[in-house]
């Protein structure tokens, strides 16, 4: 028989397999971290693109609302800037640029860094749990984080990564499959240049039996359906992101939510066009005509750099065509906003129907 108390649940001390994806870039808010937690959830604070100061307010904030278990989201360390095709790729955006009335690209970009002081702000603040995407915490750092009895959760979008991150130290591994919006969690891109597209289906039952760790399904889990189905495949939890960028706590641009609203599974595409690195998102038209332009993108986070300006004008503006709109193989089921309590009591409620 299923057990929905799982032993994950007992690791992190949470009620619910249910683990809301640490999606760095706003949709992760401190309410909705702290709303899926209070739910019986794991709430995950996206942290990869915070200062070190708005982590400890949010920190902060999420313990005001809630006193139960929460993780920070961070990335594995990124290479350093990589711009020395730059000029090439602002001529590429130009014609966006000017379509967005940005006046002037920035004659220098420089990709802010604050990965050791946001591990650093973690430790002072007690963190409970870290998890990781795009690897795993450098060695020192996994040996300070066990010193202080936090838990270490990894991505894996391959068996050979999830292995590789169960032996730097990960007490759970993310199986991510091909279907997961967002940056794809692979660090194998000799092998993988767009990330491995490997199905949820396909990974997960042979990550649980590579690995000693327990194993958190991730990619197109919108409900009860997903988490029995992901149960049944030898996870122990299910890691859900895109059904929360359109919570109602979620920080995500209305359009953003509304684009995810009207669209539906065959919207999405993998592309490198936004951040440098493989990442799936609604199709728009930033990524038809940047990709048309035959221009390839700078490496990761140098790319990502270079667009921000892009996505806020367009933020601005409330035009979703060019913004990084990721998102997942499931869409069709959504079409309004939920509260995150809600959703993760629907979820239960429904995957419990189903085991009865």
């Amino acid at each position: 028989m299923i057990s929905l108390n799982t032993g994950i649940c007992r690791m992190l001390g949470i009620e619910y397999p249910v683990i809301q994806a640490g999606m760095a870039g706003g949709p992760t808010t401190a309410e909705l971290v702290a709303e899926v937690s209070a739910a019986g959830g794991l709430g995950t604070l996206g942290a990869a693109y915070l200062t070190p100061g708005k982590l400890r307010e949010d920190i902060v904030e999420i313990r005001k609302r809630t006193d139960k278990p929460f993780a920070v989201n961070l990335f594995a360390p990124v290479p350093k800037d990589d711009f020395s095709r730059l000029d090439e790729v602002k001529r590429a955006l130009q014609p966006i640029c000017q379509e967005l009335a940005i006046e002037g690209q920035s004659a220098e970009y420089r990709s802010p860094d604050h990965g050791e002081e946001l591990f650093r702000v973690c430790l002072e603040m007690g963190v409970p749990i870290i998890s990781t995407a795009f690897g795993s915490l450098p060695p020192e750092h996994m040996r300070e984080a066990k010193a202080q009895s936090i838990k270490i959760i990894a991505m894996a979008t391959t068996v050979n990564e999830a292995m590789e991150a169960q032996a730097a130290g990960a007490d759970a591994i993310v199986a991510q499959g091909s279907e997961a919006g967002g940056h794809r969690g692979s660090f194998s891109f000799e092998r993988h240049p767009m990330g491995a597209q490997v199905g949820l289906m396909a990974l997960l039952p042979q990550v649980a039996d590579a690995v000693d760790v327990p194993v958190v399904a991730a990619g197109g889990i919108m409900d009860g359906r997903g988490l029995v189905a992901a149960l049944a495949l030898g996870a122990q939890a299910v890691q859900v992101g895109t059904r929360f960028v359109g919570a109602k706590e979620s920080g995500a641009h209305q359009a953003y939510k509304q684009a995810i609203f009207d669209s539906d599974e065959e919207s999405t595409v993998v592309t490198r066009s936004f951040s440098g690195r493989p990442a799936r998102g609604i199709n728009n038209s930033f990524i038809e005509r940047f990709e048309s332009s035959g221009t390839k993108p700078l490496p990761f986070p140098s790319q990502n750099t270079v667009t921000r300006e892009i996505r806020a004008a367009a933020a601005k503006a409330g035009n979703p065509e060019f913004m990084s709109l990721w998102a997942g193989q499931a869409t069709r089921n959504l079409r309004q906003e939920e509260g995150a309590a809600e959703i993760v009591s629907s979820m239960m409620e429904q995957a419990g129907a189903l085991l009865r």
